[in-house]
């Protein structure tokens, strides 16, 4: 049997799941997920392979209009991820109206690479309603597979697994058979902070913080972690650390925690704040994120 591989590209607007689906599919949870908007802010590879296939998911940013050079860079990746993908799996839910976001769903129906159209959230709709939602998907895409899922309660993903490889092009894998993902353990560790930041603090403070991995050191059987959390203003910084250091803490050991769990290995964090004045808009503060 010839063995298929290629880059299966995951697009969509905020909070429809996108980092859920890659999730179920890849069986490792290497994008972060929160009920927060802009969750996703990089393009996180997950690596899936058969004996006969490789398929290589790339979790994107939600599409949104930029306010700042920080949603300009999430905004890039997703453009990208437009052009390199093999097939698109176009991620919407049960509470979105087809074809609201006009503007890159006319891209990718123009683009003349396979898609497949994801309901998510199926659990929170009747048959009724999600037959009038797969109906209006396929009027806007005649030629495209719609598959209906409830990503977090792992609901048809064999079908959507199915569907992906029934298009996927032949082709040499490209990377190594016993690789997960592309990201470096570094990155995850930050992005897993970054989640215990989206998950404990309210508003603007989420969005204006950055976490960088100053240090990640291997000492036998301990990984030494130390981290920065990235604020703007000062204010920020005293909510982030708390009354005397109480949600500091809090962030620090939940972090620790689903750290432990990700590397399988015990982890000692240390967490600093700092205040970068408007690095959401600063060049080179985003290319030292690894922001383009």
């Amino acid at each position: 049997m010839n063995h298929r591989a290629g880059f299966v590209n995951i697009l969509g607007n905020p909070n429809v799941g996108k980092s859920t689906v890659m999730n179920a599919l890849v069986g490792e949870k290497l994008s972060i997920i929160t009920y927060k908007a802009q969750t996703t802010r990089h393009r996180i590879m997950g690596i899936v392979n058969g004996d006969d296939f490789q398929i290589v998911y790339s979790d994107t940013p939600g599409i949104l209009k930029p306010k700042y050079r920080l949603q300009e860079a999430m905004m890039s990746f997703v453009n990208v991820a437009l052009s390199d993908a093999d097939v698109i799996l176009y991620i919407t839910d049960v509470s979105e109206k087809p074809g609201i976001e006009k503007v890159y769903t006319e891209r990718i129906r123009g683009s003349g690479i396979p898609v497949i159209i994801v309901v998510n959230k199926i659990d929170l709709s009747n048959q009724a309603d999600l037959e009038k939602i797969v109906e209006s998907w396929h009027q806007l895409f005649p030629d495209s597979s719609i598959i209906p899922v409830s990503a977090l309660n792992d609901f048809n993903i064999v079908a959507l697994l199915k569907a992906i490889l029934d298009i996927l092009p032949e082709g040499e894998p490209f990377f190594p058979k016993d690789q997960l993902t592309d990201k470096y353990e570094r990155f995850f560790a930050s992005e897993i902070l970054r989640e215990k930041i989206l998950t404990n603090y309210n508003k603007e403070v989420p969005y204006s913080v950055e976490t960088e991995i100053e240090s990640f050191k291997e000492e036998g059987g301990l990984i030494k972690i130390r981290a920065l959390i990235h604020v703007e203003r000062d204010s920020q910084k005293g909510i982030v650390i708390g009354h005397k250091g109480a949600m500091l803490k809090k962030v620090g050991t939940e972090a620790r925690h689903d750290m432990e769990d990700f590397f399988g290995r015990q982890v000692f964090l240390e967490l600093y704040v700092k205040v970068s004045r408007d690095w959401r808009n600063k060049p080179m503060m985003l290319k030292k994120f690894g922001y383009r």
